[in-house]
């Protein structure tokens, strides 16, 4: 095994970090030049440090740097980084990372030739077809580290013809399959972060912003031509968005901007389109809420002035109850006033970014990069299968390759998770090409291959169906593999334990000799493929191998891919004929945070923030996707319709674009509203229409700048006016500082009359360089492009279509070390950088951080939904879900995050409805007591009003109308069915009567007495074969249910007790009891799914259960008669009259 070792302390103190090289020789000897590149085991003996510097001669050729930099990211491809905390970075190099074989080039332990070099087990490190990368004429297979002890302890010649390495035949071998030279930094001497886009060393302020030497180059070092045409006065070329006029220059002089003829004859189509409600619909609904207001205010105030003085206790009650109701509504609706559509135009992105024009002859895609964060926790809870097709939908995505890269968070450290994403690698090279030759929709192929309709319809090409049948046995053997996983790593690791254990016993008795052994006892540690040690989470917990103490782990399952479209062969293995289809696959790592005793990890907030640290190394995409990893790309397209608002004009103001939250497997009925279309279909529209739609947690398109914590783009231009109090602030036209606008791109709040000054970096984002120099260079990667006169801030056009650059060793250790536990120490990191921690619902919490900065946000609804997911339809799992939503509400509303400290930056509607989201649990307080008012009033046989009126009786129907009119508006609106609007008053009855009280008891014990509140994570375990909807009639028992229990027991006894009264009353009062028993019947009926619930499946409860209840139910209401007799009742009966 090969290793190499970073020392994280070296960053620290400002040193530029490193990785070097040590070599395990077959003896077990080290060889080495420098302590640094020593294993630990012989690091106690101290060297100095030194460097020499060799002149090149023709005995002394370095490698060609085209070879050096691929041979280098294939060796980190195939190594596994660990580090962190107090520890060395070590890069542990995996002859295999699962048991299967691998069939992809680009992915971790792809098999190569072996090394020809004697004793030497190595192997030949290949290009993007697997093909070996021979640096010598005579086709000698030698492996990396041989060529480098034979270019640097050889004399530079070659083991097998015994001649030099030659630098023109090396670059003659550095070709790819179409004859074009691989395009690689022709600067070596540069170091990588030299390279960035916008770096200067400089002490000016604005030079993290500005820096015209540093834009005149590409991320390759190479001179970029675009960015001079656009940051200077050059005028010759075509294809610039901002034309210099004369001798002027537009960034300057706003007056000197031009542009050429060509692009004012060519129309300019915007990539996006607000579709308005139409005004015969919203224009009735403001109507209504109006009137509904009018009407609620009228009847509260006839309610104060005529108060029931025969049950004063009972009118107060509900007079409270009513006026909370009243303000609780209104929160809710209030934001709905302004409810928008949005529509994409997926051809003009195309035509924008991918289309060829003379800056861009072949087309190549100018789109900027993407980050997909995907996150798992507990492989138990979260079965790897599930993950793993999360992880193929997103790996065939229609976005170019090369700009897409995939991150999955393992914050339990486990290695079924890290050999199920290796699987996943491995399937990807059959089902991603699969997807691009035949457009397979959807990508995940557990539901492509589960579904009930004919999967031959529009499939022209002839190979489909037997492609098809090849692919879907590839995929349950693929199946196979995943769920047998945790067997075999059992097995494995028994094996090699018992192997441990005997090597023990044998070195024991050759050391004791005759005297009595004592047994031994060995640490039963968990194996990897290769026969080494798993560094993270063992099954059997040991220290630093736990899930709160391991190492932090980072694996490149799949390296970047090529810059050139790679087609594949015929299909020579018997699988699928990909000789037209690109099978590159994008960039997928595996990221496991460190984790010790001692530190406060912050859940998902910390396992997200650590990739975005990471990402940020690695790949730098100006833009973000997170996901779930039960939630997979339902649309191949629903990244490019995120992208359409980020890149039209406005869009850099966008923090964030939010996709709906679509489930699956939910049961027909959808009986607890598990779909929530009111929230996603009516609220999250209606907030468009303001500020822009919360951030709930998965399924959200981020702009990397805005989860830095900046401020957005042109913020002083926007400042209070009359109107802001009720809707926002007017546009301010006029020039309110004299620092330009590129200068004002990253900007945050304490820096308001200033230029961002770089040495404040370190204290907000940590001390990474890498990590700070990557920040300019997303910020302007994620600008819009500049083909319109009126889209500020924007880039040129073809800025992004050069090479990303390739992974070497120092950037994946510097990714290790920004993963470490002690990283965000003294930092702003969860504070006002990344997602926020301190709260159990910190997606709210981070979007309510961007929204008062100004950001606004978009609800991206697509024709096909973007996203599926899957959701608890037990209704134990549904409720402690709710309980988990709630009590993050209750958090917010008193933490600083509460609506109420606002920023003037937020509009007054938005304001509103943060307000309400932190609020609503508190109904559940008003909610139940105004559920045991009906059962009071039967019992005590008065009723909230004196008599039932018909002045009462009028303002009641005049308040059930209003609220069925704008139901009925609602659904016309949104879309939504009216069943899904009953079912969500049922669950929000169900929901406020349970999970929201414990909500406020366990927020209310966190304010008062500091006793912090843990949640399991929501199982995402996979249907019964018999039944698809077996775990709705799981009855798991949990006190969350007591509430609603008593409710409806009280209410049906209520009832039972107040027709018995009135039968044996001389006078029965029947409007009394009409009222009371109307009310218990509307408490029921919203309760009867919580009840059918608890029958568990339908003909299972036995009939005697129903019989006992109701006789229980008469005798109660019997002896409540019979202890508490009507006055003057001598018989049964008496006068029956109605009111």
């Amino acid at each position: 095994m090969t290793s190499r070792s970073f020392k994280a302390s070296d960053s620290q103190q400002g040193k530029p970090p490193g990785v070097t090289f040590a070599r395990r020789t077959s003896s077990g000897r080290y060889v080495n030049l420098s302590r640094e590149s020593l294993d630990s085991e012989i690091s106690g003996i101290e060297f100095a440090n030194y460097t020499v510097h060799i002149p090149p001669t023709p005995d002394n050729q370095p490698m060609d740097p085209s070879i050096s930099q691929r041979v280098e990211e294939q060796y980190v491809s195939n190594s596994l980084f660990t580090g962190g905390y107090n520890s060395v970075t070590r890069a542990h190099l995996m002859d295999k990372v699962i048991e299967s074989e691998t069939n992809h080039p680009q992915m971790a332990g792809a098999k190569g030739s072996s090394c020809a070099i004697p004793g030497c087990d190595g192997k030949v490190m290949s290009d993007e077809r697997g093909e070996d990368i021979l640096p010598c004429e005579c086709d000698f297979k030698i492996c990396r580290d041989c060529y480098i002890d034979a270019v640097k302890t050889g004399d530079g010649i070659c083991p097998g013809c015994k001649e030099p390495y030659k630098n023109t035949d090396l670059a003659e071998n550095a070709v790819d399959p179409s004859g074009r030279p691989l395009t690689l930094p022709s600067n070596v001497s540069m170091s990588k972060m030299e390279r960035r886009l916008s770096l200067l060393r400089s002490g000016n302020k604005s030079a993290i912003i500005r820096s015209h030497s540093g834009l005149m180059r590409s991320q390759t070092g190479d001179f970029d031509h675009n960015k001079w045409l656009f940051e200077t006065k050059g005028t010759y070329g075509y294809g610039n968005a901002i034309w210099p006029k004369d001798e002027g220059f537009g960034n300057d002089n706003e007056d000197n901007v031009g542009e050429p003829s060509e692009l004012l004859n060519k129309p300019w189509r915007p990539l996006t389109r607000k579709l308005k409600i139409p005004a015969a619909v919203i224009s009735p609904y403001r109507l209504l809420i109006l009137i509904r207001v009018v009407v609620l205010g009228l009847f509260l105030h006839w309610r104060i002035t005529n108060p029931n003085e025969d049950a004063i206790w009972l009118w107060y009650m509900s007079i409270i109850c009513e006026v909370w109701f009243a303000i609780s509504w209104l929160l809710d609706q209030l934001p709905k006033l302004c409810p928008v559509n949005r529509a994409t135009d997926l051809n003009v992105l195309k035509e924008k970014f991918e289309t060829p024009t003379p800056t861009n002859p072949t087309g190549k895609s100018d789109l900027p990069g993407i980050d997909i964060f995907v996150s798992t926790a507990d492989p138990e809870k979260e079965p790897p299968l599930v993950t793993a097709n999360t992880i193929l939908s997103i790996l065939a995505a229609d976005y170019p390759v090369e700009k897409l890269s995939c991150y999955i968070s393992d914050d339990g450290g486990a290695l079924l998770t890290f050999e199920a994403m290796a699987e996943a690698s491995s399937f990807a090279n059959v089902w991603v090409p699969f997807c691009r030759k035949h457009d397979i929709e959807p990508r995940n192929p557990e539901t492509y291959f589960s579904l009930k309709r004919d999967p031959y319809k529009n499939k022209v090409r002839q190979d489909f169906v037997k492609d098809r049948r090849r692919v879907k046995r590839e995929y349950d053997e693929f199946k196979v593999r995943i769920n047998s996983l945790p067997d075999s790593i059992r097995r494995r690791s028994d094996a090699y334990n018992a192997r441990e254990e005997i090597k023990a016993m044998k070195r024991q008795r050759e050391a004791a000799g005759d005297e009595l052994l004592e047994p031994i006892k060995i640490t039963k540690a968990t194996w990897m493929a290769d026969g080494t040690h798993w560094p993270g989470t063992w099954i059997a917990s040991a220290p630093e191998h736990s899930r709160g103490d391991h190492a932090g782990i980072i694996q490149v399952m799949l390296k970047p891919p090529s810059d050139e479209p790679l087609h594949g062969t015929a299909a020579d293995d018997g699988l699928i004929d990909s000789t037209e289809v690109d099978i590159r696959l994008p960039l997928l790592v595996y990221v496991s945070r460190e984790k010790r005793p001692g530190y406060d990890h912050n859940k998902k907030a910390g396992a997200m923030n650590a990739l975005v640290r990471a990402s940020a190394i690695m790949s730098n995409g100006p833009f973000i996707l997170n996901l779930d990893c039960d939630h997979y790309i339902y649309n191949s397209q629903a990244i490019r319709e995120g992208m359409c608002f980020m890149m039209d004009r406005g869009g850099d103001r966008i923090c964030y674009v939010q996709f709906p939250q679509r489930f699956e497997g939910i049961d027909p009925s959808d009986r607890y509203a598990n779909h929530n279309t009111v929230f996603f279909d009516v609220n999250m529209r209606a907030l468009d229409g303001l500020q822009g739609p919360m951030y709930v947690g998965t399924g959200c398109l981020f702009r990397r700048t805005a989860l830095y914590g900046f401020d957005p783009p042109r913020t002083k231009e926007y400042h209070p006016g009359c109107c802001s109090c009720c809707f926002g602030r007017r546009k301010n036209n006029a020039t309110v500082s004299s620092v330009s606008d590129d200068n004002r791109a990253l900007r945050m709040g304490d820096f308001d009359d200033e230029e961002m000054n770089l040495s404040s970096f370190p204290k907000r984002f940590g001390n990474s360089s890498f990590l700070i120099d990557s920040i300019p260079v997303a910020e302007f990667q994620g600008r819009p492009l500049a083909d319109h006169p009126a889209v500020k801030n924007g880039r040129p056009p073809g800025a992004l279509t050069i090479p990303r650059e390739l992974l070497d060793a120092s950037t994946v250790a510097e990714a290790i070390s920004v993963i470490s536990c002690w990283y965000e120490d003294k930092t702003e990191w969860g504070n006002r950088v990344g997602w926020i921690y301190g709260s159990v619902t910190e997606d709210v919490v981070t979007g309510y951080r961007m929204h008062n900065r100004g950001w606004r946000s978009i609800y991206c609804v697509t024709k096909r939904d973007a996203f599926r997911g899957t959701a608890p339809i037990n209704l134990t799992d549904r409720l402690h879900q709710v309980l988990r939503w709630a009590t993050g509400s209750v958090e917010i509303f008193f933490s600083r995050n509460n609506a109420f400290l606002a920023s003037p930056r937020m509009k007054f509607l938005q304001r509103i409805a943060y307000l309400n989201c932190g609020i609503y649990p508190f109904t559940s307080v008003f909610l139940i007591v105004y559920c045991f008012l009906p059962a009071l009033s039967l019992f005590s046989g008065q009723f909230i009003v004196q008599s039932l009126n018909v002045t009462f009786l009028t303002y009641l129907l005049a308040i059930t109308l209003t609220l069925c009119a704008l139901a009925v508006l609602e659904i016309k609106w949104s879309g939504i069915a009216l069943e899904e609007w009953w079912r969500n008053e049922q669950f929000w009855l169900i929901g406020g009567t349970s999970a929201h009280l414990a909500a406020v008891l366990q927020g209310l014990l966190k304010v008062i007495a500091g006793i912090e509140i843990s949640f399991t994570l929501t199982s995402k375990s996979a249907a019964d074969d018999d039944d698809e909807f077996a775990d709705l009639y799981i009855i798991k028992w949990t006190s969350l249910m007591i509430p609603p229990i008593v409710i409806m027991m009280t209410n049906l006894i209520a009832i039972a007790v107040g027709v018995s009264r009135t039968i044996y009353s001389t006078l029965p009062q029947w409007s009394r009891l009409l009222g009371g028993v109307f009310f218990s019947f509307w408490v029921l009926t919203h309760l009867y799914p919580f009840a059918k619930g608890l029958m568990g499946r339908r003909g299972r409860t036995p009939t005697i259960v129903f019989v006992w209840s109701g006789l229980i139910a008469i005798t109660i209401s019997l002896l409540w008669v019979a202890i508490n007799p009507p006055a003057g009742a001598t018989e049964i009966g008496g006068s029956f009259q109605f009111p």
